[in-house]
């Protein structure tokens, strides 16, 4: 209640501040490719402490002056008169990336977007699972042969497919609630890597635009408006993996007025394992952006992927150790699946001539998934084995609405952002069965599913001298209905309504010095089929967190942001879709550092690294058995790497992720790793080609790990112990790109 309140008086103080000052609008683009440049620092020439920075389109808006200079990342930086009688188009010409142009006086978003634009140039990503390892303290993990969505950890959580961590791209959610396969399910896989323009991300439940399932922190892909050149990409590399890529620009001309452009990808590869995986996936991807009229702006984006694959499944340490397998062997090779999904997301962007914004977006999703799993082997069933089969058909439906404005207070400014909206999502057939080699036996769920879900957000932000206060409050409403196909009594649906809180403060003591602190409620909802049965209760179990911490730039070529935080989580009730029970927990804490690091000793050459520190606990259970299970105590990724715009690039990283806990009492552990990988390419204006190296030193590693109780064909009694997906061995691919 105390958030609540507090929150609600620093907002009412903001909305209430007099004044307006007289002011200038621009719009910032890539003089190149047209694209719009988010979060580039513009300045009053005359008046430094007057400043602002773009938000995603591109504009800007600052009180009345004759120059401004603007500057972003990887761009010269300009110095331009102002047209007070209309939008001032500015166009910055690309430039060498450069650690002196990322200013903490700026505002927090568009920090991270700069720091993120220099970890996507200084990094080409060929998949979502390294675009992911992008976000600084995410570490992912695959368990199903690549075709199923990564399990996530952040913060001290084992998020599984998306529970605690929102993903989205173009605005568009990734996260499915009230999946087959577990709360979030967040499958990123429809993703070209190449389209993606910026990641913007944040930890912890402190983003007032972030709702359902913002605990440990959001995750946004935007993709780019237009590209500056096409290509076609050819990769190749072992385990009979092979890549193509094509992305052709379709409206050269003109890009200030219209642009479209189309994506394609297609993956394969057999895997390490001994049974083939047999993967394969196409991705395709097309956007176009039509300037309506010199206030009106149009984004279409059209999208689809469909993959299938076989997978090994976990493997038990026993089964290895006495020789039954080899390490990527398997006990049932029939597990794997396929699954497809198909987007559409429409965005209308609306300026008007006092500098504020009006944005509209609906998007729909069509979605499709099974999956064939054996994860206990014969334990149940001792003739025919455990395998199941996971599966639905899913609809989501969604409209969203922002409007923003600037009020100019002296030198002061206020940001007013007002948003609401709705999803919903409707499936049919989720189900879970048992099945033999993937073939139908007999069901243990299934159903209908209606969830949506209305929310209402406001936000208040008051940059004043080297303060910066920003108080928002968002309230969500939920509505549950659960159709039982296989029980004639049909519970009533169930609804509930939550209000959480936000605020988040920064000072700026000098341009290298400046202290923040965050503190806020988020939830993420439980699984429809969890609240229908249990009548309601626990629905919306919430998440309070607080962060305190510093950003130093000690020389204008070091980055260093330290945080230390809290984060409780309220008791709450998950479906867990592998044995299609409601497996009931109590309260949860978690606490711990966060450290940032990056570094340019010379126009080419940087290096990063990001530490993770966590302690996470069970509250009310006894000590030596509060242990959370596969919770990530310490983790760590870092690299060097050398970015040439023609000529050799590439780079050298590696990830770390300690020993942890794999059930309450630690008696059975998830073993840590250390891995190294390398890449070199040489670029030309019209080709690239390139070398990449992962697990350099071919290290046996479990990706992921389970501590679960299984029954092997003839074991007389079941045995718990540690269950494993093996990483990938060293592995090399090479490519080829042209570009026209």
């Amino acid at each position: 209640m105390r958030y609540i309140q507090a929150t609600v008086v620093v907002m009412l103080l903001l909305i209430a501040l007099p004044g307006r000052t007289q002011s200038i609008r621009g719009n910032v683009v890539d003089a190149v490719s047209r694209q719009p440049i988010e979060s580039a620092l513009v300045i009053n020439a005359d008046d430094p402490t007057s400043r602002t920075s773009t938000n995603a389109h591109g504009d800007f808006v600052l009180p009345s002056c004759k120059r401004v200079q603007v500057s972003f990342v990887g761009y010269k930086a300009a110095l331009i008169e102002t047209n007070p009688r209309s939008l001032t188009l500015i166009s910055l010409t690309p430039d060498v990336i450069d650690l002196k142009d990322v200013v903490l006086q700026s505002n927090a978003v568009s920090r991270f977007s700069s720091l993120s634009k220099i970890d996507l140039d200084i990094r080409p990503v060929k998949n979502t699972q390294e675009l992911l390892r992008l976000v600084p303290g995410l570490f992912i993990a695959q368990h199903a042969g690549g075709g199923k969505a990564e399990q996530i950890f952040l913060r001290g959580f084992d998020v599984d497919h998306g529970t605690d961590v929102q993903v989205s791209v173009d605005g568009m959610p990734v996260n499915m609630v009230s999946h087959a396969h577990g709360q979030g399910y967040a499958d990123a896989h429809f993703i070209i890597p190449e389209t993606v323009n910026n990641i913007d991300f944040g930890a912890g439940p402190y983003y007032t635009r972030q709702g359902n399932l913002n605990t440990a922190g959001y995750v946004s892909f935007s993709t780019y408006k237009n590209i500056a050149r096409s290509l076609v990409q050819v990769e190749g590399g072992r385990f009979n993996s092979f890549r193509t890529l094509a992305m052709i620009d379709l409206l050269k001309k003109n890009k200030d007025r219209q642009s479209a452009y189309i994506a394609a990808d297609f993956n394969y590869t057999d895997g390490p394992t001994i049974s083939k995986q047999v993967f394969r996936r196409l991705n395709l991807f097309g956007k176009y952006n039509l300037q309506v009229s010199g206030k009106t702006n149009l984004s279409a984006t059209l999208s689809s992927f469909s993959s299938s694959w076989d997978a090994s499944g976990q493997v038990p340490e026993r089964a290895v150790a006495d020789g039954t397998i080899d390490r990527f062997g398997s006990i049932d090779p029939s597990e794997g699946g396929n699954t497809a999904r198909f987007n559409a997301n429409l965005q209308l962007n609306t300026r008007f001539h006092n500098g504020s914004s009006w944005e509209n977006q609906v998007y729909y999703s069509r979605y499709l998934f099974t999956l064939y799993s054996n994860f206990t082997f014969y334990l149940n069933d001792p003739v025919n084995g455990d395998e199941i089969e996971q599966g639905e058909s899913r609809n989501i439906f969604g409209y969203q609405s922002k409007f923003s404005q600037q009020h100019f207070i002296g030198k002061s400014t206020l940001y007013s952002t007002y948003g609401a909206g709705i999803r919903y999502d409707a499936t049919r057939d989720s189900r879970l069965s048992n099945v033999v080699n993937r073939k139908f036996i007999s069901d243990i769920k299934r159903g209908d599913i209606r969830e949506a879900n209305a929310f209402a957000f406001m936000s208040q932000q008051l940059n004043t001298g080297n303060w910066i206060i920003d108080a928002g409050l968002r309230l969500d409403y939920f509505h549950f209905r659960y159709a039982d196909k296989l029980s004639t009594v049909q519970l009533p649906a169930q609804r509930k309504a939550i209000l959480s809180p936000k605020l988040n403060i920064q000072y700026s003591v000098n341009p290298y010095l400046q202290f923040f602190v965050k503190a806020g409620k988020g939830f993420h909802s439980n699984d429809t089929r969890v609240v229908v049965e249990n009548s309601g209760r626990e629905i919306l179990p919430a998440a309070y967190g607080t962060d305190l911490g510093m950003i130093l730039k000690p020389t204008k070529n070091l980055y260093l942001s330290l945080a230390a935080w809290y984060l409780h989580l309220d008791q709450e009730f998950v479906y867990v879709g592998d044995a299609g029970v409601i497996e009931p927990s109590g309260k949860s804490k978690r606490q711990g550092i966060d450290l940032l690091a990056r570094y340019q000793f010379s126009k080419k050459f940087f290096a990063n690294a990001n530490f993770n520190f966590t302690r996470p606990r069970a509250i009310g259970e006894p000590k030596g058995n509060d242990y959370i299970p596969l919770a990530p105590t310490f983790t760590s990724v870092g690299g060097i790497y050398y970015k040439s715009v023609q000529g050799f690039n590439g780079g050298i990283s590696y990830r770390y992720i300690k020993d942890r806990p794999a059930n309450e009492d630690n008696s059975i552990v998830a073993k840590g790793y250390f891995l190294l990988d390398a890449s070199v390419n040489y670029t030309r204006p019209r080709y690239e080609v390139g070398l990449a190296l992962e697990n350099i030193f071919n290290t046996n590693w479990n990706e992921a790990q389970f501590a679960t109780e299984s029954r092997l064909y003839n074991e007389a009694n079941p045995v718990t112990e540690l269950h494993f997906t093996p990483g990938t061995p060293i592995y090399a691919r090479v490519k080829l790109a042209v570009f026209f």
